[in-house]
């Protein structure tokens, strides 16, 4: 019997298709509520794990990092988006940061209204950890984000609706118009058609596709979290979308071996980074920065450029590299006053430094209790991570949308706001790109706009589009592929993970992460890379896709794993081919051209690819960058 016949296919039918359970999707689900109860129109949210702890906020967060202040005068939108143009190096989308930044506010509020605790002082102000960053006890943060969409969809009554444990795998296209997707439950032997007027995707970035600094016992152990596969990247990317800044990865520096937060410590306590011998590089090194101007040249200083001085004492043999706790500590308590007033500041500070971590990275708590590190005493290492793909943060990775009409010039709108290059397919949060340092908040605010931009689309384009019956056969097969593969070779062997025959979806991970560790500038190669390398490396890709056809699975979820990496596999080709094409170094930290090892004026400008799922070729095109302010 087929294996296909086992599983029963389960076809839903509604106006908003809303994939992913993070921030983003989150604040789409609640958002599209409100609207699609005016217009009497369906919201469904898919996600491949459950809501409240969905996502890259999962496992709590100890700051808000956008927080603007609009109502108090603290900042001015035109300030953020100078900053976040300088840490970027300059390629950003200018009208896609500022729509996000003045209404983030208004969400932030509506966190503190769901029951979020955010630090206040003795006037009832919040507490800045830095500019933009304001301080909360974020342990249930996400809980508390879920269980509002969750309500919102629940006053549609029969209109809303959300599934859990569901795996995405395909976009379904008509008339290229993305009308719905494809996937399964990791529950029950079920393969489901979503039907959909539009769709919006919110599935989160990518890890694992680098090779980790975590191997063996600390598999699994990043900074971002390892259930991100790729998959808005891949289902944009299939869907024929034009993407943008694709070589833009993000390259955080954390703490040692568990990742934990370096923000609270650099900016709430003021903490400085040295080298094995004490010496502050970003004073020793502050030479450097010339040759990075403009932007290497102003306060505060870009992210990779940070990252850049560190790893060249690295390469001199200069580490480790720590974070000066011991004496952070020591400056503050200095300033408390007498004995008993410095005892006090102690504990505090003594409270705060761990909370940061029980708030949001359990893991460095642990590790320093188990190694006996206590921050008021000695320093701790920080390190350079893998690369990730994020566009919610530092990096820009994803999707090329139309902006708002009210900000955008008319080469960066062309339809809806938030609309990608295909009709009916709308990107928020990691999805979305060049529109960098949205983090938790400003991600949740972007699901919101695109949310009300899609429900206008079902309300323009009131028929439900049909998907070809052929199509949805097809789709099927190759979805349970893997586990077909399995069931036809699995006695060729007695050990379920060596056989000829196929590839489990663990070892193909490996090979992946060993290929763009070694050849696109991973940590190995202290994130350097090069034409010879790059050319090399997607010589090994190619192979390694010709491998993915062989891909086997004993059960649903290493056929979720299985999926996963396909995933990984297209956003890595992405970012390959990407690098390649901007012959130059522009952010030395995320990564440095060996061959171009200088920025260059002529390459300020986005680079943006396309896939077309016609031909199955790819497009390499060069987008101009306007600036705004």
């Amino acid at each position: 019997m087929d294996i296909i016949e086992n599983f029963e296919t389960v076809e839903v039918t509604t106006d908003l298709l809303i994939l992913g359970g993070g921030m983003a999707a989150c604040g789409a689900a609640f958002e599209a509520a409100h609207w699609a109860k005016l217009n009497n129109l369906k919201v469904t949210i898919v996600d491949k794990a459950v809501l409240d702890r969905s996502g890259a906020v999962a496992m709590g967060l100890s700051a808000i990092n956008l927080y603007i202040g609009l109502k108090d005068g603290k900042n001015t939108l035109k300030d953020f988006v100078k900053y976040v143009k300088n840490d970027l190096m300059g390629i950003v989308r200018d009208d896609l940061v500022a729509n996000i930044a003045r209404h983030v506010d208004s969400s932030v509020h509506l966190f503190e209204k769901w029951g979020l605790p955010i630090w206040k002082d003795e006037n009832g102000n919040y507490i800045n950890e830095g500019q933009w960053q304001i301080m909360i006890n974020g342990e249930s943060y996400k809980p508390i984000v879920a269980e509002a969409a969750k309500n919102a969809l629940k006053e549609l009554g029969k209109n809303g609706s959300y599934y859990e444990r569901v795996f995405i795998t395909e976009p379904i296209l008509e008339d290229d118009r993305c009308v719905g997707a494809a996937g399964f439950s990791l529950r029950e032997n079920k393969f489901y058609i979503f039907r959909a007027k539009t769709v919006l995707a919110a599935m989160g970035g990518a890890a694992h596709i680098f090779r980790p600094r975590s191997t063996g016992e600390g598999l699994g152990r990043t900074w971002y979290p390892p259930f991100n596969s790729g998959a808005s990247a891949y289902f944009t990317i299939k869907a024929g979308a034009e993407m943008t800044c694709q070589e833009v990865r993000f390259v955080p520096v954390r703490f040692k071996d568990a990742y934990g937060p370096v923000g609270a410590w650099f900016l709430l306590f003021n903490s400085i980074a040295t080298n094995a011998y004490g010496e502050n590089y970003m004073q020793t090194r502050s030479s450097e920065l010339k040759k990075w101007g403009p932007y290497g040249l102003t306060n505060p200083t870009p992210a990779n450029l940070r990252n850049y001085l560190m790893m060249l004492e690295v390469m001199e043999g200069k580490s480790p590299i720590y974070m000066r706790t011991e004496e952070a500590i020591k400056k503050i308590i200095s300033r408390a006053g007498d004995e008993k007033a410095a005892k006090k500041k102690l504990k505090e500070l003594e409270s705060e430094t761990w909370e940061d971590f029980l708030d949001m990275t359990i893991s460095q708590a642990l590790l320093w209790a188990s190694t006996n590190i206590m921050p008021e005493e000695k320093p701790s290492e920080i390190v350079a991570c893998e690369p990730y793909f994020i566009s919610s943060h530092s990096g820009a990775s994803g999707a090329w949308i139309s902006g708002p009409e009210d900000l955008s010039p008319p080469e960066y709108q062309w339809g809806y706001p938030h609309m990608t290059t295909i009709k009916g397919l709308f990107a928020a949060g990691d999805a979305s790109g060049a529109s960098s340092h949205k983090f938790s908040s400003g991600s949740f605010t972007e699901g919101r706009i695109a949310a009300k931009a899609a429900i206008s689309f079902c309300a323009d384009y009131p028929d439900m589009p049909n998907i070809n019956p052929e199509k949805i056969r097809e789709l099927k097969k190759e979805v349970f592929k893997p586990l077909e593969t399995f069931q036809i070779h699995k006695n060729y062997s007695n050990d379920p993970d060596i056989n000829p025959n196929f590839i489990k979806p663990k070892m193909f991970m490996f090979r992946l992460q060993k290929i763009m560790d070694e050849y696109a500038g991973g940590v190995s190669s202290f994130f350097r890379t090069s034409k010879p390398l790059l050319e090399k490396g997607f010589e090994f890709l190619n192979f390694l896709r010709e491998d993915s056809q062989k891909l086997a699975a004993e059960n649903l979820h290493e056929l979720m794993r299985c999926w996963e990496n396909i995933h990984r596999l297209w956003q890595a080709e992405s970012h390959i081919r990407t690098i390649l094409f901007r012959e130059e170094t522009r952010w030395p930290g995320y990564y440095f051209r060996t061959d171009f090892p200088k920025i260059k004026e002529e390459w300020k400008c986005f680079v943006n690819c396309r896939w077309d799922p016609e031909t199955g070729e790819w497009k390499m095109m060069k987008k101009e960058i306007i600036d705004l302010v």
